[in-house]
């Protein structure tokens, strides 16, 4: 009771010369006493006394920005100090209610609030933790490190992921542009300009901006991979293979780059996919892993290809993914492969005949005739090929149909090549018959 006493004497000595300081216009003086104040509530331990100081030097009329900063900053550091988690989250949450609609430590109160979120999601709070971490809006915080606000943010796509909210999870990670994680870390830093904000350093936990890069694309994937997005968790793979301190390193490229070329061979065929495809094929670092390279060839090559014995050479290769970083290749991804190799045996076909029965078509694919149609039906209804069925007779055409501008265009210009023909002949006639009177002349 003694040192209760005490404790509050010395309080009651600070408040007044806070007081006097406040009044006084003296930022220094006030920033000091309210320091001190906070100081020896944490020296003695006075953790529900430190709670109610802070609240209440912040409440005081006229109370300036400095001293009200300058507590937030100091209180945060004894945050990890102390005794149990009660105190710990009560402490944050006071300050949490002084800082809320200051600008002026919006800053400490992201921090704050991400603490908070982390003894939420510790304790399997996880709806609790991303509605908290979704109440920040860092991308309008002029004074924070870019790095600390990508990292928030990421923060915030993950909270999401993990409680399965993909289309808030999508509308937060829009806020971060891939194009930043190219900037060069390695230049200096400009000087703010009169009147621009000074930005902070980051919290010392802040990864890299390679680091936060790497991060980023392996929350993408795990968006993309909840809607089987191949060709976008390929991109993904693509741009982690090329952090350089993923090139370098065998164990850490070669895991990646066969991610690479198997979402490469479950992607549908579109321009994006074959420009990736042809630039995989180039990368010298293929040659590590032969059998992908075989792989990839297969599917570039423009040669039926049978599915069992495809399945029979890389079936283990398939397998062994699922002890890999970046999740496994489940039993959807098998049949998409399956799909991917028809898909690629039809344009095959559509490349070297006009005109096909459904039986051959079938036996070429190795599907029934009811199959053979269903897909041939799918690729042309998204466009991928150009195709019409004859199913009375059992012939498919893969030739488009022409409007009647087209047939007259090719006639005319069918009629031209016959007129220069013609015409060609005719010149080599006078000229054969020119040096025959001139032979026969000499003669």
């Amino acid at each position: 009771m003694e040192g209760d006493g005490k404790l509050e004497a010395q309080i009651e000595a600070l408040l007044n010369v806070e007081k006097q300081m406040r009044q006084a216009g003296d930022v220094a003086g006030t920033r000091k006493a309210a320091t001190d104040i906070l100081q020896l509530c944490f020296e003695a331990r006075a953790w529900t006394i430190l709670n109610e100081q802070i609240v209440l030097l912040s409440k005081r009329r006229g109370q300036l920005k400095q001293a009200v900063q300058a507590m937030v900053q100091q209180a945060m550091q004894y945050i990890d100090q102390t005794p149990d988690l009660d105190t710990k989250i009560e402490l944050i949450k006071t300050l949490n209610n002084v800082s809320a609609g200051k600008i002026y430590v919006e800053i400490e109160r992201a921090r704050l609030i991400k603490k908070l979120a982390k003894i939420k999601e510790d304790q399997k709070l996880i709806d609790d933790a991303a509605d908290l971490m979704q109440e920040v809006a860092v991308e309008t915080f002029g004074a924070m490190a870019k790095t600390e606000k990508i990292a928030f943010i990421l923060e915030q796509v993950r909270l999401c992921l993990d409680r399965k909210d993909y289309v808030r999870a999508q509308i937060l990670s829009r806020k971060i542009n891939p194009k930043v994680f190219e900037a060069d870390p390695s230049k200096e830093k400009k000087k703010p300009k009169e009147g621009e904000n000074v930005v902070e350093e980051p919290a010392p936990d802040i990864p890299s901006l390679l680091e936060l890069k790497r991060i980023y694309y392996e929350l993408m994937i795990r968006y993309y991979f909840h809607s089987n997005d191949y060709l976008e968790i390929c991109r993904c793979y693509k741009a982690i293979y090329e952090i350089p301190s993923v090139k370098q390193d065998p164990e850490q490229w070669i895991p990646v780059l066969r991610k690479i070329c198997w979402y490469l061979v479950l992607s549908p065929h579109d321009p994006m996919q074959s420009s990736l495809h042809n630039a995989t094929l180039e990368d010298k670092n293929l040659s590590e892993i032969p059998h992908f390279r075989l792989l990839l060839k297969q599917l570039i090559t423009m040669e039926v290809i049978q599915w069992t014995s495809l399945w029979n050479t890389f079936k283990d290769e398939f397998e062994n993914e699922k002890n890999m970083l970046g999740g496994s290749l489940g039993d959807k991804a098998a049949e998409d492969l399956r799909l991917r190799v028809i898909e690629h045996n039809i344009l095959v076909v559509s490349k070297y005949y006009s005109r096909i029965t459904l039986k051959r078509l079938a036996d070429l694919l190795c599907l029934s005739i009811q199959d053979a149609e269903k897909h041939l039906s799918e690729m042309v209804v998204s466009k991928a090929l150009v195709a019409k069925i004859d199913r009375p007779v059992g012939i498919v055409c893969f030739q488009p149909s022409k409007d009647s501008n087209d047939i007259l265009n090719s006639w005319a210009f069918n009629l031209e090549k016959l007129l220069d023909l013609v015409e060609k002949s005719c010149h080599q006639i006078h000229k054969e018959n020119m040096v025959h009177k001139a032979a026969t002349i000499r003669a």
